[in-house]
This record gives structure tokens, sequence and C-alpha cells, in this order.
């Protein structure tokens, strides 16, 4: 099937959202029971952590760690967002540079300024946009992000967005009571998808669209480690308890080129199945054998996929053993956790 379909429905009874590319599982979204990124508190410090600049904060769903918190007083009432998903036994990873984004709008209370997506590139919708900036934001001293959604879109929805995300950080940031209290919800799935995913592409939302549509297979096939890239070539992605390894094999091809061939295709398939998979923090590339002197094009067809890609990665480099490693921000709870 080709095109782009966002398909809104659930896997058991969470919610979930998938979005199909020329008929393949591009990327998947699925409702967890831990708070959802993008969730706003009102948090009281508890206690510092001593040498690493940080301290623990209380909130309604338990306990919450901030970094680089110097000079904040045990006691006192902060505004916090959620970052990403915390690892198992650890507290939530918080910020308290507090965004309110939508599909075309990102008001930033602690970052003044009216500033356009650098993928608009076109500079008569650039000034029209500025335009929408300047009327949705006018006396306020917060600061605007237009998203590269807006490129085309209608400059009343536009407004309306702005005017939407200006008024929720106004009285979000006004809050001054003194106790811990959830102030936003995350955005689940469905709001992800609407959010995120601006592309063009056919809404599907009727009961069992993951079934009609090939999503509910690609599901379980994701959990299998084996991911195949094309030949004989594949790759294993599996998590253990301190890292993902991500394991190249080249097949049963035993040509002098195979070992590059294969190294290429992981790494254009690799942010698609961390995406899937929900699977973050340190990576290591166990890498089909490849001459040095190849290693160049490898890290440039990494960074191509990972351009592309969402999720916050920084790409690390190589080990004395000959290994890639990468590390990955945890926005995405993996998928084993929320579907069992």
């Amino acid at each position: 099937m080709k095109g782009r379909s966002i398909l809104l429905d659930h896997l058991g009874a969470r919610k979930a959202a998938a979005l199909m590319v020329d008929g393949q599982l591009d990327d998947l979204l699925v409702e967890a029971d831990a708070p959802a990124p993008g969730t706003i508190y009102r948090a009281v410090a508890d206690r510092p952590v001593k040498g690493q600049g940080g301290v623990f904060l209380k909130t309604p769903d338990g306990a919450a760690y901030l970094r680089q918190a110097k000079g904040i007083r045990q006691g006192e009432t902060l505004t916090i967002q959620v970052t990403g998903y915390a690892e198992p036994g650890k507290a939530i990873p918080v910020t308290t540079r507090v965004l309110f984004k939508s599909r075309y709008a990102i008001v930033t209370p602690h970052a003044p300024g009216l500033n356009i997506s650098r993928r608009i590139r076109d500079d008569d919708e650039r000034d029209r946009l500025l335009v929408l900036a300047h009327e949705g934001m006018e006396g306020e001293d917060m600061g605007l992000i237009l998203r590269s959604a807006c490129a085309g879109a209608d400059a009343d929805d536009i407004a309306a967005d702005i005017a939407e995300m200006r008024t929720m950080a106004d009285t979000v940031m006004a809050d001054l009571s003194d106790h811990a209290e959830v102030l936003v919800l995350g955005d689940d799935p469905w709001q992800l998808a609407w959010r995120d995913w601006s592309d063009p592409a056919e809404i599907v939302q009727d009961p069992g669209a993951f079934d009609t549509h090939g999503a509910t297979d690609a599901v379980a096939a994701a959990r299998d480690a084996r991911v195949p890239l094309g030949a004989q070539a594949s790759m294993f992605v599996e998590p253990t308890r301190a890292l993902v390894a991500v394991d190249i094999n080249t097949g049963a091809d035993g040509s002098f080129a195979s070992g590059l061939k294969a190294n290429i295709a992981a790494a254009r398939a690799l942010p698609r199945a961390l995406r899937i998979r929900g699977l973050a923090g340190q990576i290591t590339l166990d890498l089909a054998p490849m001459a040095k002197k190849d290693r160049r094009g490898f890290e440039a067809a990494l960074r191509a996929a990972f351009r592309a890609d969402e999720v916050e990665t920084v790409l690390a480099g190589w080990t004395p053993l000959g290994h890639y490693e990468l590390q990955r921000k945890r926005a995405r709870i993996p998928l084993s956790e929320v579907i069992g």
C-alpha cells in the first residue's frame, strides 16, 4: 500500500498510534502507565544530591530528578516538565525550562523572541508567519517558535494554536501555589500523532484499523530482535540492563563488499527499529567486518538517518574495539513494557 497512513487504534486496552509509510510500520506510539513527556507539575524541592548538582523533587506521581539545580532550597516550589521516561527504579527526569507545544506553535516562557522553523526556507512564507507571530504574541514577554507544520497552513489555524498555547502558558506560569500538583497532562498517543506527524497522510480511526492495515502484524514482528536488511543481511536489536546491543551480520554473503553493504543498510534501518521498539539510552553497534577506510561512509549514512529522526540522539563515535556507540534520549517507553 503506497502513501502515508496514520492509524489511531488500541493495543489491548492502551491507546496507540501507528504511522504506516508505503505499507511499512515507520513509527509507533503506545500509551504508558508512567507520566508522559510534556507533563507539567508544580513540584516541591526535597533533597539535593551532593556532588552531582541535582535535586530530588516531590510530585503527585512520585520522585522527580532535576539536574543542574544549584541554589534551590528544600521546600521551594518549582514549575517543571517531564522530559522523558525514567529507567526502572529511577526518578522522573524533568526540567524547569517548560515548553508549551502544539502542532503549529511552541511557546517558550524562558526564551524570549520570535522564531520560525529553519525547515521553512521560502522567504515569503517566513514573512507571512512572522506577521502571525508578532500578532499572536503582541505585548507578551514569552518567546514563540512556529514549527515546520506551519508551512502552507491556514492562517486562522495557526493563530488559534498560538492563542491556545499562549493562554495555557500564561495560566501555568502565573500559578504560585505552594503544594505539589499536576498542572498539564502530557499528550496521549493520538494527540502526539496529530501534533508531530504533520506531513500529509490518510487518517484512519475505525475500530480494528491496526488489523486491517497491517500494523498489528508489524508490531508483532517488532517483538523479535531480528531486523532483516535485505538480501541475506540482518541485525539484531537487543536491550540489556545496561545498554542496547545491535549486532549486524552479513549472513551467508561472503563477498568483499558485504560487510560495508550490511553496515550501511543497518545505519538506514536503525532509527526506525529503535523508534518502534521504544529503545534508548546507551546503544552499542557491533558492526559487520569492513575496512577502516569505509568508516567515513558508514558515519555519513548514520548521520543522515538520524537527522530525520525526532528523538534526540548523540553519535558518540568509535570504541577501541571497533564498535560504534550512540546515546539516545528516553522519549519512548520500551514496547516490551507496554504490551507485555
